[in-house]
C-alpha cells in the first residue's frame, strides 16, 4: 500500500492559501499529523478522502490518481470526521447498519462485522441506546467504528479525541493503535499526546505548509541541548516571556521553574538541561522559536 500526496495546493477567496504545495508519502503504519487550529489539517484530509478537490496536485493510491479510481478508492477508505455527524434518534446498531449499507458491506456480513466492532470499541452494552444518549467519548468510539465497517486499507481520523477527558483520550488512543494493523492510518490533531506514543512518523504543519516529517525520535534528537529549566522570580518569568520560547512555568519554592526551548540570554551555568519531548519539538518547530510563550 502506498498513498502519495503530490504537490497539493488549495486556496479560498476569503482565507487565502490553505495548503501550499504539500507532498509526502505514506505506507502501512500510523502517522500523526500535528498542527495548530487553522494549519490546514482538515482541508488536507477532505482532499485525501476525495470530498474536496485541490487547486493543484493530486492524491495517488497504489500508483493511480484517486479521482480515476472513484468507488474503488472509497471502498478502501475509512474516515472519521472532526464534527460528530451522527443521527441522534438512531440507535447504535441502526446507525451502523445504515452506514454499512452506504459502504456496500454485504448484508449477510453486516451483523457479524457490527458485533465485532461494538466489542472492540467497548460499545456492546450500548448497542440499543439512542445516539443522543451517548457520552462524547462513546460517540467518538462510534465514529471510529463506522470508519472501520468496510475493513479499510486507509483510515483517516480527524481530531478523534476532541473534547474528551484524559481517560477517554487514552482509551481512544489504544483503540486506534489496536486497529492499525496492516493499514495506513493518519491521525490529525493539535494535541501532541494523542500521537506521540503510537505514531511511526510525525508530520508537522504550520500555515498550510508541511514543515517536517520524520520519526518521532529523530525530531526529538534535533532538540538535544536546546531544552532546559531555570529558576526565576515572577519578574524574571516576565522578562523571559519577551525573549525566549517558554513551554511551561511551574510554581516552586521561592519562585518558579521555567522550561525554555532554544536560545535565551540565561547564562549556561544557571541552566539545568532537560530531555526534549515531542511537545517541545512541536512548539519549537511550529512557532519557529520566535519567543512565543505557552502555558
Amino acid at each position: 500500500m502506498l498513498l502519495e500526496i503530490q504537490d497539493i495546493s488549495k486556496s479560498y477567496s476569503k482565507k487565502g492559501t490553505v495548503l501550499d504545495h504539500i507532498s509526502f508519502q505514506m505506507r502501512e503504519g500510523i502517522y500523526g499529523l500535528l498542527g495548530p487550529n487553522g494549519a490546514g489539517k482538515t482541508t488536507l484530509m477532505n482532499i485525501m478522502t476525495a470530498n474536496l478537490q485541490p487547486d493543484g496536485g493530486c492524491v495517488m493510491y497504489n500508483g493511480e490518481d484517486i479521482k480515476k479510481q472513484g468507488k474503488q478508492y472509497r471502498a478502501s477508505l475509512g474516515y472519521a470526521p472532526q464534527q460528530q455527524w451522527l443521527y441522534d434518534d438512531f440507535r447504535v446498531t441502526e446507525y451502523l447498519h445504515y452506514m454499512a449499507s452506504l459502504k456496500n458491506v454485504p448484508r449477510r456480513e453486516q451483523r457479524t462485522r457490527i458485533d465485532e466492532l461494538l466489542e472492540q470499541m467497548n460499545l456492546e452494552y450500548a448497542r440499543h441506546q439512542k445516539i443522543k444518549t451517548l457520552s462524547g467519548g462513546m460517540k467518538q468510539r462510534l465514529l471510529i467504528a463506522q470508519a472501520l465497517l468496510n475493513d479499510p486499507e486507509v483510515l483517516l481520523l480527524d481530531e478523534p479525541t476532541a473534547g474528551l477527558d484524559p481517560k477517554e483520550r487514552i482509551r481512544i488512543r489504544n483503540l486506534i493503535s489496536e486497529s492499525a494493523q496492516k493499514r495506513i492510518v493518519m491521525i490529525a490533531t493539535h494535541v501532541v499526546q494523542d500521537v506521540e506514543c503510537i505514531s511511526n512518523e510525525i508530520l508537522l504543519m504550520r500555515s498550510g505548509k508541511l514543515i517536517a516529517m520524520d520519526w518521532p525520535e529523530n525530531l526529538i534528537q534535533e532538540l538535544e541541548g536546546l531544552v532546559y529549566t531555570v529558576r526565576a522570580t515572577k519578574q524574571g518569568v516576565t522578562r523571559l516571556q519577551q525573549c525566549a520560547l517558554i513551554s511551561n512555568v511551574y510554581l516552586a519554592a521561592g519562585g518558579f521553574e521555567v522550561r525554555v526551548i532554544g536560545d535565551s540570554p540565561v547564562p549556561k551555568q544557571r541552566r539545568r538541561m532537560e530531555t526534549p519531548t515531542l511537545e517541545d519539538v512541536y512548539l519549537y518547530r511550529v512557532t519557529m522559536g520566535r519567543g512565543s510563550a505557552v502555558f
